[in-house]
Protein backbone atom coordinates (compact mmCIF):
# COMPACT_ATOMS: atom_id res chain seq x y z
CA UNK A 1 0.00 0.00 0.00
CA UNK A 2 1.28 3.35 -0.85
CA UNK A 3 1.66 6.31 1.51
CA UNK A 4 0.16 9.17 -0.38
CA UNK A 5 0.45 12.37 1.36
CA UNK A 6 3.18 11.66 3.74
CA UNK A 7 6.75 12.14 3.11
CA UNK A 8 9.01 9.88 4.33
CA UNK A 9 11.01 9.51 7.37
CA UNK A 10 13.91 10.20 5.87
CA UNK A 11 13.07 13.36 4.07
CA UNK A 12 10.83 14.83 6.98
CA UNK A 13 14.29 14.63 9.43
CA UNK A 14 15.74 16.52 6.59
CA UNK A 15 13.11 19.20 6.65
CA UNK A 16 13.10 19.43 10.16
CA UNK A 17 17.26 19.64 10.51
CA UNK A 18 16.67 22.30 7.31
CA UNK A 19 13.98 24.53 9.43
CA UNK A 20 15.67 24.77 12.53
CA UNK A 21 18.91 25.46 11.28
CA UNK A 22 17.05 28.33 9.61
CA UNK A 23 15.23 29.99 12.49
CA UNK A 24 18.55 29.35 14.47
CA UNK A 25 20.53 31.90 11.83
CA UNK A 26 17.80 34.28 11.71
CA UNK A 27 17.53 35.00 15.29
CA UNK A 28 21.31 36.32 15.22
CA UNK A 29 20.61 39.05 12.45
CA UNK A 30 21.14 42.52 13.10
CA UNK A 31 18.28 44.14 14.69
CA UNK A 32 15.97 46.02 11.91
CA UNK A 33 15.73 49.89 11.17
CA UNK A 34 13.28 50.97 13.72
CA UNK A 35 10.43 53.19 12.68
CA UNK A 36 11.44 57.04 14.42
CA UNK A 37 7.75 58.01 14.53
CA UNK A 38 6.88 54.82 16.34
CA UNK A 39 9.55 55.33 18.76
CA UNK A 40 8.77 59.31 19.70
CA UNK A 41 5.01 57.79 20.79
CA UNK A 42 7.05 54.94 22.71
CA UNK A 43 9.25 58.01 24.33
CA UNK A 44 6.20 60.08 24.64
CA UNK A 45 4.62 56.42 26.38
CA UNK A 46 6.83 54.86 28.05
CA UNK A 47 10.22 57.48 28.75
CA UNK A 48 9.17 61.01 29.37
CA UNK A 49 7.54 60.91 32.86
CA UNK A 50 11.38 60.34 34.08
CA UNK A 51 13.67 61.03 30.93
CA UNK A 52 11.87 64.33 29.97
CA UNK A 53 10.96 65.22 26.33
CA UNK A 54 10.57 68.21 24.39
CA UNK A 55 12.19 70.03 27.04
CA UNK A 56 10.35 68.32 29.79
CA UNK A 57 12.07 68.21 33.09
CA UNK A 58 13.60 64.90 33.70
CA UNK A 59 13.89 63.44 36.96
CA UNK A 60 16.95 63.59 39.61
CA UNK A 61 17.65 60.22 38.46
CA UNK A 62 17.42 59.91 34.69
CA UNK A 63 19.44 62.17 32.14
CA UNK A 64 17.31 63.77 29.46
CA UNK A 65 16.19 61.79 26.25
CA UNK A 66 18.21 64.45 24.46
CA UNK A 67 21.25 63.63 26.58
CA UNK A 68 20.99 60.05 26.06
CA UNK A 69 20.69 60.31 22.27
CA UNK A 70 24.02 62.36 22.63
CA UNK A 71 26.07 59.24 23.43
CA UNK A 72 26.08 58.19 20.00
CA UNK A 73 29.56 57.02 21.00
CA UNK A 74 28.75 54.64 22.59
CA UNK A 75 26.25 53.07 19.94
CA UNK A 76 23.16 51.93 19.02
CA UNK A 77 24.22 48.02 20.47
CA UNK A 78 24.65 49.74 23.96
CA UNK A 79 21.40 51.22 23.72
CA UNK A 80 19.43 48.17 22.26
CA UNK A 81 21.24 46.04 25.15
CA UNK A 82 20.10 48.40 27.83
CA UNK A 83 16.43 48.59 26.95
CA UNK A 84 16.38 45.35 26.42
CA UNK A 85 17.59 44.69 30.15
CA UNK A 86 17.99 47.55 32.13
CA UNK A 87 19.36 48.42 35.69
CA UNK A 88 17.68 49.90 38.25
CA UNK A 89 16.15 52.36 39.37
CA UNK A 90 15.01 52.11 35.48
CA UNK A 91 12.33 49.51 35.84
CA UNK A 92 12.03 46.74 32.93
CA UNK A 93 9.04 47.45 30.48
CA UNK A 94 9.84 44.44 28.83
CA UNK A 95 10.07 46.05 25.18
CA UNK A 96 9.77 43.94 21.76
CA UNK A 97 12.84 43.84 19.71
CA UNK A 98 10.50 46.30 17.42
CA UNK A 99 9.71 48.19 19.85
CA UNK A 100 13.41 48.96 20.82
CA UNK A 101 14.59 49.45 17.29
CA UNK A 102 11.54 51.72 17.13
CA UNK A 103 13.07 53.96 20.14
CA UNK A 104 16.28 53.36 18.68
CA UNK A 105 15.51 54.59 15.49
CA UNK A 106 13.82 57.72 17.19
CA UNK A 107 16.83 58.89 19.21
CA UNK A 108 19.09 58.78 16.82
CA UNK A 109 16.88 61.28 15.06
CA UNK A 110 17.44 63.35 18.19
CA UNK A 111 20.95 63.16 18.27
CA UNK A 112 20.87 64.45 14.75
CA UNK A 113 19.25 67.80 15.73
Amino acid sequence: MKNFGQPKPGKWITSATFTVALLVATGSLAWADGNAKTGALLARHWCAACHGLDGGIASDAAPPLETIAQRAHEGASWLRAWLANPHPPMPNFTLSRSEIDDIVAYLETLAAQ
